[in-house]
């Protein structure tokens, strides 16, 4: 049977990865919601540190949110950090600090999905839940033929329905680690080791040299430009920062007084805008440092951001703000976005 065969292969080729030596719900749930998005080689040590500090629900369920996000800093999409805070909140309040143990109470939890919930559900309880992620969606879609959209609802159902055939009655939890790890090693998006695949013989993609066609998804969603003009407004080894709100990305997130404008403008033009006029009004500025950095990508975003070092009365600010004043030493302290933490590095 085929998912014998990829069971055969992971035996053989299977990473080991610190979560897949446990059976605990807790330390599987970080390790997935850690995974999306973001490379095996990265979560690592992140794993590592986060349940370091916070090695039970419990732990996490009772501290501090700003606490959580440090540790997430560098990760990127901060509301899994926020949501896994929230879930084990509410793991603490409904189901007394306990992981609850079927696949629709852990579909319940928040920022879970049913590829999450499968995937616990599978890994720490054994149940028998096909969970369909990227790896898993690439190779059914080469080995079958599927021309539907991975990220149509319809190709979600087929995709999800051809799992739970293919993996039929084997180990739910072997099964799932493998055709995941297959998918990650062997069958990969770019130049699959087709021949050395042990399921060539039955493979659309394989028998058809259509690889490079599967899998098919719609097309991807507008990227939006935007312009951010930081102002870093220092004195005595201190500088200015505000708090991010709820609506946007970086949400609650600390970074420096931001312009944002609809196009990129020089500097002689942003230091005419109306926000920096309203900002600086009265005051005596001086322009230091003029910094234009690399194009930060989000997925559906392009940020270019430029940094200007700026002397001006910090005092004056803090009064007419909500701007705080942040010793350099002590902004290790404040979440921040990755590119405020890359500048800050370099100063």
């Amino acid at each position: 049977m085929i998912n014998t065969e990829i069971i055969n292969w992971y035996e053989f080729n299977k990473r080991d990865l610190p979560w897949r030596n446990t059976s605990d719900p807790y330390k599987i749930w970080i390790s997935e919601i850690m995974l999306q998005q973001t490379q095996v080689v990265t979560v690592i040590d992140y794993y590592h540190r986060f349940l370091n500090s916070f090695p039970t629900i419990n732990a996490l369920a009772s501290a501090d949110e700003q606490e959580v996000l440090n540790l997430w800093q560098g990760l990127g999409y901060y509301s899994r950090a926020r949501n896994l805070h929230q879930a084990a909140k509410s793991i603490e309040d409904n189901y007394n600090g306990v992981f609850p143990t079927t696949f629709d109470e852990i579909l319940k939890l928040k920022g879970i999905g049913v590829y999450t919930a499968s995937a616990i559900a599978a890994f720490a309880f054994h149940l028998p839940q096909a969970a369909v992620d990227g790896n898993v969606y690439r190779v059914l879609s080469r080995l079958f033929g599927v021309s539907e959209p991975t990220n149509s609802p319809k190709g979600k159902r087929e995709f999800q329905a051809l799992a739970d055939e293919l993996m039929a009655d084997a180990p739910p939890h072997v099964y799932n680690q493998a055709i995941i790890e297959f998918g990650a090693l062997q069958c990969t998006a770019k130049n699959p080791n087709c021949e050395a695949c042990p399921i060539q013989a039955n493979c659309f993609a394989y028998i058809n040299k259509q690889q490079s066609v599967f899998p098919v998804k719609k097309k991807k969603v507008k990227v939006t430009d935007r312009y951010f003009y930081y102002l870093l407004i220092s004195g005595d080894e201190k500088f200015l920062m505000q708090q991010r709100g709820d609506k946007d990305i970086w949400r609650k997130m600390f970074e420096f007084p931001l312009i944002e404008t609809q196009n990129k403008i020089e500097l002689v033009d942003l230091i005419k805008s109306e926000s920096w006029q309203s900002l600086f009004k009265g005051l005596d500025v001086k322009v230091r440092e003029h910094i234009v950095s690399k194009v930060h990508k989000l997925s559906h975003q392009n940020l270019y951001i430029e940094f200007i070092h700026i002397d001006a009365n910090t005092e004056v600010l803090m009064e007419r703000t909500d701007l705080i004043l942040i010793d350099k030493e002590e902004a290790s302290g404040y979440p921040m976005p990755k590119p405020i933490e890359a500048h800050l590095k370099q100063e």
